[in-house]
């Protein structure tokens, strides 16, 4: 039997088990952008033809500007499509994660035959055949240099960069500087855009590491109006900044009402913040009791994950966290 694995925007579960519709529920569960970017209006021909590979090519360069990197870019189904592709690109052998983070790396290694191990501290890495750090990590927010990760590079066959939360902390991807050859950088387009139904991310890579994952990802690995769409996004500087600000200023919001309620800010994101509570399965279930959906994790009974609420239930999370406050 395949195991299931865990994960948040799981909303659809706990309506099973406690009631409750779409729209009554606060999905806080996942790291998305409550803020989504405005569509742009969108040439009907992109519904109609296959991408072509000039398309591509423009969300390649828009990426690559976005991104400051001269890194060649590939666009993938959602960071989590090159997450699915990175274990083929060497014979298995040891992975190292470091860890508690994303699980999905090491479900995806495992998959395809590795033997992967969870590491606490970024030198246990060393000597992997291949390994993985999730920088801005989640769930706890954990940051490394880029010039630590460089230096990592050195020690390891092959070193995968998950950035998906790094769009509003540029300062730590290694995006900009120049990527090793046996690195692979990887964007979520989904996430900071609060636009993660389009299924978009990037794999950035050089020399034959980025041909390999060309090929992998085949002609078409995303849509047309994706394509429209994330061009129009990457290319807008100023709703980036105003969102980064609107994300911060959000998060500290978020963390007062916390600390109200008596938990201890673990770390997170701009998108996401990380608690422990005294019990986290007791403050999901009261919370739950408003309709407030949060994560757990099954590797600490404290841990309790929270996403930023849109501009019009900030209340209705309120009212969840006094109760919590009460537990």
């Amino acid at each position: 039997m395949t195991k299931t694995r865990d994960h948040g925007g799981n909303l659809d579960a706990a309506m099973v088990r406690l009631g409750g519709t779409p729209g009554e529920w606060l999905d806080l569960s996942t790291g998305i952008n409550p803020m989504p970017y405005p569509l742009p209006p969108i040439p009907p021909e992109s519904w109609a033809v296959l991408p072509r590979g000039t398309d591509m090519a423009r969300l390649s360069d828009s990426a690559a500007a976005a991104y400051a990197t001269s890194a060649r870019v590939i666009p993938m189904a959602g960071a989590q499509g090159a997450i699915q592709i990175v274990p083929w690109l060497r014979t298995p052998g040891r992975a190292a994660v470091q860890g508690p983070t994303y699980n999905e790396h090491a479900a995806a290694l495992r998959a395809c035959g590795w033997q992967v191990s969870e590491v606490a501290h970024l030198e246990a890495l060393s000597g992997a055949d291949l390994a993985v750090v999730v920088n801005p990590n989640n769930p706890d927010g954990r940051r490394h240099a880029p010039e630590r990760l460089s230096a990592l590079a050195a020690t390891v066959g092959l070193l995968i960069v998950d950035e998906s939360f790094a769009d509003p902390d540029p300062d730590v991807s290694l995006a900009p500087g120049e990527v090793p050859d046996n690195v692979v950088v990887l964007r979520s387009f989904g996430k900071f855009y609060g636009l993660a139904g389009l299924r978009l991310g990037f794999a950035l890579a050089n020399g034959t590491l980025a041909d390999r994952l060309a090929e992998m990802a085949g002609p078409w690995p995303v849509s047309g109006p994706a394509i429209e769409i994330a061009c129009h996004a990457l290319a807008d500087p100023d709703w980036q900044a105003q969102t980064i600000a609107k994300l911060t200023e959000g998060a500290a919001r978020l963390d007062a009402m916390a600390r109200r309620a008596g938990w201890d800010l673990v770390g997170g994101t701009p998108l996401f913040r990380t608690y422990a509570a005294p019990d986290a399965a007791a403050a999901q279930n009261t919370l739950a009791g408003h309709r407030v959906w949060s994560r757990i994790f099954p590797y600490s009974d404290r841990w309790i994950r929270l996403g930023l609420p849109q501009d019009t239930r900030w209340r209705q999370l309120d009212t969840a966290m006094e109760a919590a406050r009460c537990t």
